[in-house]
């Protein structure tokens, strides 16, 4: 049923010890605005689930339509950071060149369940990127959204 649940993609980031790791992800979400805190889920047999289990610090990047193959690298391939798509940024989280948006954020609570985390993360730090269309994940693919043919 979730497959027919379209979701924004984003990559998720950290720092382990000055190895940079990171992942494509659909689970991300706002979960209050005062204070700015978002979410995210992961398994934690990912292979980036022990720097996210050990830093302070996580990094969310929003992904455009022109962001397909970064989150392809992420989710499919283990060179993720070979490359001058990347930088460190604040507290030396790797930040992403050329995405929708970032941002930087002090974990909070990782509330594990079997093969699962849910990670809840204070907003510290972000950057608004050039406006664009959002990459969408559908239907076990990705897609952009198509304008309606009229205004709500």
């Amino acid at each position: 049923m979730f497959r027919r649940h379209a979701a924004g993609v984003a990559i998720i980031t950290a720092n382990s010890n000055g190895v940079p790791f990171g992942f494509t992800a659909t689970s991300v979400a706002s979960l209050s605005a005062k204070p700015p805190r978002f979410t995210f889920n992961m398994a934690r047999t990912s292979s980036s689930w022990p720097a996210v289990a050990n830093t302070t610090y996580i990094g969310v990047h929003m992904l455009g339509l022109e962001n397909q193959e970064l989150a392809d690298r992420f989710a499919r391939t283990s060179n993720r950071f070979e490359g001058d798509h990347w930088q460190l940024g604040p507290h030396e989280v790797p930040i992403l060149k050329d995405v929708s948006g970032w941002l930087i954020g002090k974990v909070q609570m990782r509330l594990s369940f079997e093969n699962n985390a849910v990670v809840v993360v204070e907003v510290v730090e972000g950057e608004v990127g050039e406006d664009g269309t959002p990459l969408l994940y559908h239907s076990g693919s990705y897609s952009q959204p198509v304008p309606l043919d009229y205004e709500i």
